[in-house]
């Protein structure tokens, strides 16, 4: 059992998927969002990565509260020249990663401008995770946790520190912003089904329900069952 949930965890699982959950990976080029996605899909991490031309995704299959989930995550190009591609991409994601580097205050200047290309293209109620990387460099820190953690409560995002390298908190990051994924689109879900039922209710309010002579016989049978003689 234990070996099947191993291969599950980065292969995905051989059931059908409840959910397909598309979610962007967005800020300055070299911030490490390639080796985010590497250290969450594969487990992996490459030393000599390459920067990421154009778009390219990854997805992993994993349950939570027993549905299956499929994340596709994708990575966008950080460069410059690259932006007027990759922003047809948040069309129809539900989730985004907002990466900064902690050692190149730059990164995190940028956020902001990240994060109004972002809602300008996306769903009002996509979920959104501030990420600074490589915390494995803290000796060489320049944006403090308390400056990040200030911009996520201005601005209303979740906010988390990674190490790709060191593996610390990408599952995490991922996780939570899946759950919170799947949180608002159940609860979407519930409260679209309690209208459709208000509605139908209201729609019978003050008004007769005729019933044919066949109607009649079979409600005839269907209440005299249970009646008692």
């Amino acid at each position: 059992m234990s070996n099947n949930s191993s291969k599950n965890l980065y292969g995905g699982l051989n059931q059908k998927i409840d959910y397909v959950f598309k979610v962007v990976l967005i800020g300055d080029s070299a911030v490490g969002k390639s080796q985010l996605l590497a250290r969450f899909s594969r487990n992996e991490f490459t030393v000599d990565s390459k920067a990421t031309i154009g778009v390219e995704f990854q997805t992993r299959t994993l349950v939570i509260d027993q549905k299956t989930i499929k994340a596709q995550i994708w990575d966008t190009a950080g460069q410059e020249r690259y932006r007027a591609v990759t922003s047809a991409y948040y069309r129809g994601a539900v989730g985004a990663m907002l990466v900064y580097d902690i050692t190149k205050r730059q990164t995190f200047d940028h956020i902001s401008r990240w994060l109004e290309e972002l809602r300008g293209h996306a769903d009002n109620n996509i979920v959104i995770m501030l990420i600074g990387n490589k915390t494995d460099l803290g000796s060489l820190r320049a944006v403090s946790t308390e400056d990040a953690k200030e911009f996520a409560e201005r601005e209303g995002l979740f906010f988390l520190e990674t190490s790709a390298l060191e593996a610390l908190n990408v599952e995490t990051a991922f996780l939570t912003v899946l759950t919170e994924i799947y949180h608002v689109i159940n609860k979407k879900a519930l409260l679209a089904n309690d209208k459709t039922e208000a509605a139908g209710n209201s729609s019978l309010k003050g008004k007769r329900i005729v019933l044919s002579g066949q109607d009649q016989a079979s409600a005839g049978r269907m209440f005299s069952c249970c009646t008692s003689s």
